[in-house]
């Protein structure tokens, strides 16, 4: 009867597939997930010439990696990429407006930023998030780089306490001070503390695990009204057999 179940269960789950964008239609229906998740569903406000559809500057120069259920046609998870090279024609990379990262200047030559992660609400769980992880990983060492980089955001809905509460659990996850990078606008962190615990999210969590480092304080986003926490994750510090689980998953 269990196993009867399973199978049932494994027949009725999407066949999810990750992998870069291949033409303008898959970036366009990517950036409208990003709208849906971040201004819809989280109220960020958007600055856009096209309703519905989260695009910047940056956008036209990033790999745009998504995770797509084949049986029902749609992106249902979405990271976007700027690799140095890239990050050079746009004149520098997004985390430069809300982070001084002048200490970061001698990676940029194998620094990877990571952003804009989202995920449909109907396919929130581990095995989406895993997929756009195998991406990532699978990208980074075809590439040969040596630097992920990325901003993590924390919702303020409360004010900005569950943020403050969780940048000070994360002491033994500080990045050594040569990695360090400054907010351009601060979180008051004296001014923020309720006293009440505080969840990780799962995408720090899942940065934190394989391995990254909390670049110092956060920033506040006022359009995305979230704290963000600057992360960098040295390829050097995942474990091989951590590398070697995500990886796996594509062959």
């Amino acid at each position: 009867m269990l196993e009867k179940l399973a199978r049932e269960r494994a027949s009725r789950a999407p066949r999810l597939n990750v992998r870069l964008a291949c033409c303008d239609s898959e970036v366009h229906e990517a950036q409208k997930l990003r709208y849906r998740v971040f201004a819809d569903e989280l109220g960020a406000r958007i600055d856009t010439r096209h309703p519905g559809v989260d695009n910047d500057i940056y956008d036209a120069y990033c790999d745009h990696l998504i995770v797509r259920d084949e049986d029902n046609a749609r992106i249902v998870g979405t990271y976007r990429i700027l690799n140095p090279g890239a990050a050079r024609r746009v004149g520098g990379y997004y985390s430069e407006n809300e982070f001084d990262i002048t200490r970061l200047q001698y990676l940029r030559g194998n620094l990877v930023e990571v952003g804009r992660s989202c995920i449909d609400a109907d396919y929130r769980s581990g095995a989406v998030i895993g997929l756009l992880w195998s991406g990532l990983v699978e990208y980074m060492l075809k590439g040969r780089y040596e630097y992920l980089m990325g901003c993590a955001s924390i919702g303020m809905a409360d004010g900005g306490h569950a943020a403050a509460t969780i940048y000070r659990d994360l002491d033994a996850h500080q990045a050594p001070l040569e990695y360090r990078a400054s907010p351009r606008l601060p979180l008051p962190l004296d001014k923020l503390d309720n006293g009440a615990p505080a969840n990780l999210p799962p995408l720090i969590k899942g940065y934190l695990r394989a391995g990254a480092w909390v670049c110092g304080e956060p920033a506040w986003d006022p359009d995305f009204n979230t704290a963000d926490l600057l992360l960098l994750l040295p390829m050097s510090r995942i474990e091989a057999r951590y590398a070697r689980h995500f990886v796996e998953k594509r062959l």
